[in-house]
């Protein structure tokens, strides 16, 4: 005697539901193991690379203009000439330079307006050079800036320092990496003496810059 059994419609539609949970979680755990194993991948060849922070040294600070439009106001005009090295050190790894402002400073006041660099790509261990003509005119200082001058000329040099703001991005073989903000802070020390009054007075020796990103 065969037995025969039945299957309900209702039972029919219960089984074909879990047959498609079990496809829908299958696709989902597949893709996420895909994903993982991506960014695992990509995290190693980070942490093998480890891309090092590029260098900058400033060569050369020539300063043309600086002086007061008025003793009672405290504006100032400026234009300052700026020379500097950029290198990456990274030998398999290359930087791209999307945004970058450049401007003067004295004692923490900003002496000159910001101006802007053209963007650039920067290959494994390559050395660009870089300048920046800064003009500043009548711009708000604090009201010490000019005893503060008249103390440094008769001291006989002055400091400045060189901000650079900007955002980069890394690039490994044809990867590229978010954008990063990082700042660049320079010192020059400039002949600035009583007997030294033909421009541009130009800076003594060149320096070296710290980079943070």
């Amino acid at each position: 005697m065969s037995q025969i059994s039945e299957t309900s419609p209702k039972h029919c539609a219960k089984k074909g539901g879990i047959n498609i949970k079990n496809r829908h979680k299958k696709l989902f755990f597949t893709f996420s193991t895909f994903f993982t194993g991506l960014l695992l991948f990509i995290f190693l060849v980070w942490l093998i690379l480890h891309p090092a922070k590029p260098e900058f040294s400033l060569t050369e600070a020539d300063i043309y203009t600086l002086n007061l439009s008025s003793s009672t106001t405290h504006l100032l005009n400026s234009s300052v000439q700026l020379t500097l090295f950029s290198k990456n050190p990274n030998k398999k790894v290359g930087i791209y330079y999307d945004k970058l402002l450049v401007y003067a400073a004295y004692r923490g006041q900003q002496i000159t307006s910001e101006a802007s660099l053209p963007p650039f790509y920067q290959s494994h261990e390559e050395i660009n050079l870089l300048t920046a003509f800064l003009q500043g005119t009548e711009l708000p200082v604090a009201q010490s800036f000019g005893y503060l001058i008249g103390r440094d000329r008769s001291a006989g040099k002055v400091i400045l320092g060189m901000k650079m703001d900007g955002k980069l991005r890394w690039k490994i073989g044809t990867w590229v990496s978010g954008a990063y903000r990082f700042n660049v802070n320079c010192v020059a020390i400039v002949a600035f003496g009583t007997n030294t009054t033909t421009a541009p007075l130009a800076s003594i020796q060149g320096t070296r810059c710290s980079t943070t990103i």
